[in-house]
């Protein structure tokens, strides 16, 4: 989820300008708004992204400067166009606008990962209004994939970026290490996550982390898969690794809870798990389904 080939991104023509110009009279063109970091959507059981017309967003706001440049689907246009008021917008009485972790399992995948990168490029441009350097006022450039410090005798650029984090199934074969955070809903589990820090690889960090977090070492770590998350602007790089030692320490307080979870706990519903769009549920679900409870969309949804 979130992640997949569902536009075409042309970051060949974003120095175009000419380019993004017809793209913008371009009456099949859509905007992708985004209100509080929160996403527009329509429907409820089978929900659908929402877009507008360019010629429903206020004039002083359809231009290059305003709007993020996507990419395109099809002959169709797509920009982000953020949404700056107290209170949410009624767009269309049959729209809303919703946090995409809670929506995105009920959206069809294109979709979703369409919002998700119009969420994490507002969220972006939003950080980066005023140049860290200098503190100068910034302006968009490149379709709005680049900031410039206005400062002249500054002038740096500012390009977006992402926040590497490791999360990771931790298995001593017949069981997996989940823990969970005080802020989560009540019985909700899940694989172990951190940040990568400066001067680290991918494989320190998981056993970095795992031993913070549950004073668990690990070993044959093995990479997974890897999946945008844009809440605010990580990229999750999944991994699982093979339990050293078994007894768990919560060192650094980060979690509430740790435990190891056998298959059969899992059937039986000793815990919530985490929504199935996360790369979290995928991890579990790839240990689970490896023995032989059978499958683990089978008994559990969201």
């Amino acid at each position: 989820m979130f992640a997949g080939p569902y536009l075409d991104r042309s970051a060949h023509l974003r120095q175009d300008a000419g380019w993004i110009e017809n793209a913008l009279a371009d009456p099949k063109s859509r905007a992708i708004p985004v209100w509080n970091s929160r996403n527009l959507v329509e429907g409820d059981k089978s929900a659908r992204a929402a877009f507008i017309e360019l010629r429903d967003i206020p004039t002083e706001s359809r231009n290059g400067e305003a709007l993020i440049l996507l990419g395109h689907v099809g002959d169709a246009h797509f920009f982000a166009y953020e949404i700056e008021s107290d209170t949410a917008p009624v767009i269309t009485a049959d729209a809303r606008f919703e946090d995409l972790r809670w929506i995105a399992s009920r959206l069809p995948q294109e979709e979703a990962g369409l919002l998700a990168y119009a969420g994490a490029m507002i969220t972006w441009r939003r950080r980066h209004r005023f140049c860290g350097h200098c503190g100068s006022k910034t302006r968009s450039a490149k379709g709005g994939h680049l900031l410039i410090c206005g400062n002249p005798s500054c002038g740096i650029e500012h390009f977006p970026r992402l926040d590497p984090a490791i999360i990771v199934l931790v298995s001593d074969g017949d069981r997996a290490l989940l823990g969970r955070q005080a802020t989560w809903p009540t019985g909700r589990y899940s694989t172990i996550a951190g940040f990568v820090e400066p001067g680290e690889s991918l494989e320190d960090a998981v056993a970095r982390e795992v031993a913070e977090e549950t004073g668990v070492d690990v070993g044959q770590i093995q990479y997974f898969s890897s999946q945008p998350w844009p809440f605010p602007s990580s990229l999750m790089l999944g991994f699982t690794a093979q339990a050293l030692t078994r007894d768990i320490f919560l060192n650094d307080q980060e979690l509430e809870h740790a435990r190891w979870f056998s298959r059969a706990d899992l059937a039986a519903g000793a815990l919530r798990l985490p929504p199935s769009p996360s790369i979290s549920y995928r991890l579990i679900e790839y240990w689970y389904d490896a023995g032989e409870c059978g499958k683990l969309a089978d008994l559990w949804t969201d």
